[in-house]
């Protein structure tokens, strides 16, 4: 619940980072912030903060993918096409999310969690009808916006997967991600100051209160976090958060932005919801019979 919260709420700030910085050094200031965070983190907990070399390759390869290209793509693809449309778009992600967690991890998939994915699906499908149509935009930027944002879709994608291998989960989290996200800001960096020159800043309390709340909470906090559900549960039951940010954000949008919803926002957000209660939702045990006596499951006391 409280990385969707945050997550939804981010789409908003990023509007904000939009502008007078190009948006490379945005995603360099917001990682390179995150990742001083997780260090000190990791420092507070005494964990040694160095990895093997086999393990530091892997947050380089983590940090290009998670922290480098996806927020890359994202970040450019609102300047094409409005947040809210990317912010639906990203809730495709359980679709790859599911798919490389089957080939890759052999994550067992029921009939249940794929009926209530393509419900979700069918919701999200309106959702993106709507902000196609409000966003009245040329169908140029709306295909450019949307290829930018699927591309960091299965960059995430790629990188949430990688979480779930063995090679991760023998890796202290709070390191692993210090170091992934350090990468991940020096390739940003790279990239922004090949594409767009020296570093730029915009000295307002909006901007900077921005990158402080996208690189700590809505970064050092929440991936960690995320990161964990996907070691628990899997690539494919984690982007369940995917769905409902986008609901989320376009609450935050009608509190600030007057974001007025439309008849087929409501009814995909409500369709949905309705496939992540089917997915999610765990299957009554059935008592077993011996005789004349009933045994039912008692579940522990924690």
């Amino acid at each position: 619940m409280l990385v969707t919260l945050i997550w939804g709420s981010t789409w908003i700030v990023i509007t904000g980072q939009l502008g007078v910085v190009p948006p490379s050094w945005s995603v360099t200031y917001r990682f390179a912030v995150a990742a001083i965070a997780m260090f000190a983190f990791a420092a507070m907990r005494r964990e040694p903060l160095l990895l093997a070399p086999r393990a530091m390759l892997f947050a380089l390869l983590l940090g290009i993918a998670q922290f480098a290209f996806n927020f890359n793509f994202v970040y450019r693809a609102e300047q094409h096409i409005t947040s809210g449309l990317v912010a639906v778009l990203f809730a495709l992600l359980i679709v790859p999310n599911t798919l490389l967690g089957r080939v890759f991890l052999k994550t067992p998939l029921e009939g249940r969690f794929l009926a209530g994915a393509g419900i979700a699906i069918v919701g999200v499908g309106l959702m993106i009808l709507q902000e196609y149509r409000a966003a009245a935009l040329d169908a140029g930027e709306v295909l450019l916006g949307t290829a930018l944002t699927l591309t960091g879709v299965m960059s995430a994608s790629t990188a949430n997967v990688m979480q779930g291998t063995h090679l991760a989960r023998a890796q202290s989290m709070v390191v692993m991600i210090a170091w992934a996200m350090l990468f991940g800001a020096l390739a940003d960096g790279s990239y922004a100051w090949i594409t767009t020159g020296p570093p730029v800043v915009e000295p307002t309390a909006t901007y900077i209160g921005g990158v402080l709340y996208l690189g700590v909470i809505a970064s050092a906090v929440t991936f960690p976090l995320y990161f964990n559900i996907i070691r628990a549960v899997g690539p494919g039951q984690a982007a369940w958060s995917s769905v409902l940010i986008p609901i989320i954000a376009m609450g935050f949008s009608t509190a600030f932005e007057g974001y007025r919803w439309a008849m087929l926002s409501v009814a995909g957000g409500i369709v949905a919801l309705i496939g992540l209660v089917i997915a999610v939702a765990k299957r009554p045990e059935r008592p077993s019979v011996s005789g004349n006596m009933v045994s039912v499951p008692v579940e522990p006391e924690s």
